[in-house]
C-alpha cells in the first residue's frame, strides 16, 4: 500500500467545498471526497498546532501525554518513568512507528518538529525532512519541489508513508501576490454580518476585531499585502477571510499537483491519499479573527477526507476525534494498533458502509486559553479557567452547533441542564483520563500553575494599557480583576 497524507496547517472544516462552503476554495481535495470518504464530524482532541500533532503521533489525548501548551512544562511529553523500556513506549507505538516497522519507508517533510522543539513527531519516519530550510510558515512553492523529488525517486514502489506539510492557510497569509485573489469578487459567508462585526469590534483579546493580528496591530512588523490592519469595516474583513481562502485555494493547487504526479507514474489509484489538519481558525466566533485561541467549533472542527483504494465513496457523520481517523488508516493498512492508544478505529463501519461514531467529544486548548469544549448530541459545552484576556468569556458557556454553528448565542443561562450534562461528562472523561495517565496530574493545572497559556504570559500591563487607549478599559478592568497575579 502507498499512502500520501497531505497536512494542511489551520485549515477548518467548513472552508472546504465539499462540505458545503459557497466559494471555490479545494477543487482538487472535492475530487478526492467524491471518489473516498469525508469524515463530515472530525475534531482535533487538543490544539493547535504542537498539541494536535502531538496527539496524532502518539496516539493519545494531551491530558495523557502531556502536551496542552506551546511552552512550559505542559509542552513536553511526560516522563515514562521507571517502567521505559530501551526504546519509549512513545517512539515504538508512535503513529509513523506502526509503518514503519510493518515494513514501511516512512517520510515527512514538514518544518513542524523544528519550530515546535517537537522531535517526537519524527518517530518512525526513517527521512525527516526540513528542505526548506523554514520554521514555519512556507509556501506550497517552497516545500512542493522536495515532494515532488521525493514522490519522483519512491512513488513507483510498494509500501510507503508520506507526510506532506503545507502551512499555506497559516497567517501571515502570504500566498504571492502574482497568485491574485480568486475570491474578489464573492462574498463571505452571510452569517458574519455588519452587526456581528461591529459587536465583535467592542469586544477585547488577543486577535480580536481591533487587533486581528495579536495583541496589538502590526504585532510582528509592517501588514503583507493580504492583511488588512483590523477590522474596522466590512471590507477589511472580507480582506482577511480572503486572505485565508486565497491561502487554501493555493495549498489545494499543491494538492492537485501531487496527484496528477502519483497518476502520471501510473500508481494514483493504488494509492490512499489522506487530506486533513491540526486545527482550524476563527473568523469572528468568540470574537476572535484569524487565529485558534479556543477549545470551540471553529478551532477544533477539522477537515478529513480519505481515498482509500476498495472503499465506496461515503460520508461519514459520526463524531470521531482526529486520533480515530489516524486508528482507521493503521486497521486498512492490515497493521494492529497498540492498546493505550485513545484512537479508535472505524475501518469495520467503512467496510459496512455504517457512520456510527462517538457519543461524545472531549477537546482542550492550553497555548492561548485554558479551556476544554464537550461536543454532544446537537452541543459543545466550554469550560474556561483561563480566558485568554478574552474577558467577554464565560467561564462556562454552552453552544447549539446545529443552528448555531458560528457560536454567536451563549445558552448557558437557558439551558441550565444541558449545561449540567456537558459540565458531569467533563467531570467524568477527565477522571477517566487522568487514572490512565504516567501522571495523576493534569496538564492544564501546570498550564495555570506556569501563569496561563504561553502566548498569554507576561502580556496583560501593556495590553491593558492599550485597551484603555482605545477606549475599551471596562474590559481591561475585568481582566486586571480576573488576572490580579499577572499585573
Amino acid at each position: 500500500m502507498r499512502i500520501l497524507y497531505i497536512d494542511i496547517d489551520t485549515l477548518r472544516s467548513d472552508h472546504l467545498g465539499c462540505a458545503g462552503y459557497h466559494r471555490n476554495t479545494t477543487p482538487n481535495i472535492d475530487a478526492i471526497a467524491a471518489n473516498g470518504v469525508r469524515f463530515a464530524n472530525v475534531y482535533a482532541s487538543d490544539v493547535p498546532c504542537l498539541p494536535s500533532r502531538t496527539a496524532l503521533i502518539s496516539g493519545m489525548f494531551g491530558i495523557r501525554n502531556g502536551v496542552v501548551n506551546h511552552g512550559g512544562v505542559a509542552a513536553e511529553l511526560r516522563p515514562e518513568g521507571p517502567g521505559r523500556h530501551f526504546i519509549g513506549t512513545f517512539a515504538s507505538n508512535s503513529w509513523a512507528s506502526k509503518f514503519y516497522y510493518a515494513g514501511y519507508h516512512t517520510a515527512s517533510i514538514s518544518s513542524f518538529p523544528f519550530r515546535h522543539s517537537a522531535g517526537w513527531w519524527n518517530y518512525g519516519f526513517m527521512e525527516a525532512l526540513n528542505l526548506m530550510r523554514g520554521m514555519g510558515g512556507e509556501r506550497a512553492d517552497e516545500v512542493l519541489p522536495g515532494a515532488h523529488k521525493w514522490i519522483a525517486e519512491n512513488g513507483h514502489k510498494q509500501d510507503w508513508f508520506l507526510h506532506v506539510h503545507l502551512w499555506d492557510p497559516h497567517t501571515p497569509y502570504n500566498t504571492p501576490e502574482g497568485y491574485g485573489n480568486p475570491f474578489a469578487s464573492d462574498p463571505i459567508a452571510q452569517w458574519h454580518t455588519e452587526e456581528i462585526r461591529a459587536h465583535n469590534w467592542g469586544l477585547a483579546g488577543p486577535h480580536s476585531a481591533q487587533e486581528p493580528w495579536g495583541f496589538e496591530p502590526n504585532e510582528w512588523g509592517p501588514p503583507g499585502p493580504r492583511q488588512p490592519d483590523d477590522g474596522s469595516s466590512m471590507d477589511d474583513i472580507k480582506g482577511i477571510i480572503d486572505g485565508y481562502d486565497v491561502g487554501i485555494r493555493y495549498a489545494d493547487d499543491a494538492v492537485g499537483s501531487l496527484l496528477d504526479q502519483l497518476a502520471g507514474l501510473g500508481v494514483l489509484d493504488e494509492t490512499a491519499v489522506l487530506v486533513s489538519s491540526d486545527h482550524g481558525e476563527a473568523f469572528g466566533e468568540l470574537g476572535v479573527y484569524a487565529d485558534h485561541q479556543g477549545a470551540d467549533e471553529a478551532t477544533c472542527h477539522i477537515p478529513s477526507v480519505l481515498s482509500w483504494p476498495g472503499l465506496d465513496p461515503a460520508v461519514f457523520n459520526g463524531l470521531l476525534y482526529h486520533l480515530d481517523v489516524g486508528a482507521t488508516i493503521v486497521e486498512l493498512a492490515g497493521i494492529l494498533a497498540p492498546l493505550h492508544w485513545d484512537g479508535q478505529s472505524v475501518a469495520g463501519e467503512l467496510r459496512a458502509g455504517t457512520d456510527a461514531g462517538r457519543d461524545h467529544l472531549v477537546v482542550s486548548q492550553g497555548a492561548w486559553s485554558a479551556q476544554r469544549g464537550v461536543r454532544f448530541g446537537d452541543h459543545l459545552y466550554l469550560r474556561t479557567w483561563h480566558d485568554g484576556y478574552h474577558p467577554h468569556w464565560n467561564e462556562e458557556m454552552l453552544f447549539d452547533i446545529a443552528r448555531d454553528p458560528h457560536e454567536v448565542n451563549d445558552l448557558s443561562n437557558d439551558e441550565v441542564a444541558v449545561v449540567a450534562q456537558g459540565r458531569e461528562l467533563l467531570e467524568s472523561w477527565t477522571s477517566e483520563q487522568l487514572a490512565r495517565s504516567y501522571s495523576p496530574v493534569d496538564p492544564m493545572e501546570i498550564v495555570l500553575e506556569e501563569g496561563g497559556p504561553y502566548h498569554c504570559r507576561g502580556r496583560l500591563p501593556s495590553y491593558a494599557k492599550r485597551l484603555r487607549a482605545t477606549g475599551r478599559s471596562a474590559w481591561a478592568d475585568v481582566l486586571e480583576q480576573r488576572h490580579p497575579d499577572e499585573l
